[in-house]
């Protein structure tokens, strides 16, 4: 259970939050029965400007580099995703400048994309995950999860929890299933391989008929 009260949007990011165990969703190991949610699980491919990618750990990673084409075909080439995210390390200085700032945009982005053309699956996943609080446990990153304190308690800003507890209600109310239809993020230099990043849409989707580009984000 979240002990904390309620904040603005503009800091909602950037507080530590302590949940109960025993009242959440948590996900640790892809092979865990809701390591789906993981962004390194398998079985959730995406494609964007036509491009496949494996997961949507590493659509994320190849959208830490926008200015580096030859980074991001380094990320898509690796099967594994943890094999694809360590390969990047050497590049993290030429990260895109204001990546701090809209990390969590992007993040919000590659699971409505993940959402989008996993329509079935993955949306059943996520919403089989009822009301509880969706928390990922870490043993390092307090930031996109939370660490263990002790055996009922988990601390962190869970800023993936959150995110995916975000697009679970959007895809409750979905009925005209709007989110297989996934517009490109408003901000500069949303690229891959040096071109503007397009609407994402389902596969065979008639969800794009009648859209208007609204800006999400």
């Amino acid at each position: 259970m979240r002990k904390m009260s309620s904040v603005n949007a503009s800091t909602k990011f950037e507080l530590l939050r302590t949940y109960t165990r025993s009242e959440c969703v948590v996900f640790h190991r892809t092979k865990d029965p809701f390591g789906g949610l993981s962004n390194m699980a398998g079985g959730y491919a995406v494609t964007v400007n036509g491009v496949r990618f494996r997961t949507t750990e590493a659509l994320y990673q190849a959208c830490r580099f926008p200015q580096l084409p030859e980074v991001q075909r380094l990320v898509i080439s690796e099967a594994s995703p943890i094999v694809a995210k360590r390969k990047t390390m050497p590049f993290r200085d030429q990260t895109r400048k204001d990546w701090d700032s809209i990390r969590h945009k992007i993040m919000r982005w590659c699971l409505r994309v993940k959402l989008a053309q996993n329509y079935t699956e993955f949306g059943a996943l996520l919403l089989s995950t009822g009301d509880g609080h969706i928390v990922e446990q870490s043993s390092k990153d307090t930031f996109w999860g939370a660490r263990v304190i002790d055996q009922n308690t988990l601390a962190g800003e869970n800023v993936l929890g959150r995110l995916l507890m975000e697009l679970r209600e959007d895809a409750r109310i979905d009925e005209k299933q709007i989110l297989r239809v996934v517009p490109p993020l408003p901000i500069p230099d949303f690229n891959l391989f040096g071109e503007p990043i397009e609407i994402v849409t389902a596969p065979n989707s008639e969800a794009l008929h009648g859209y208007r580009s609204t800006m999400l984000f």
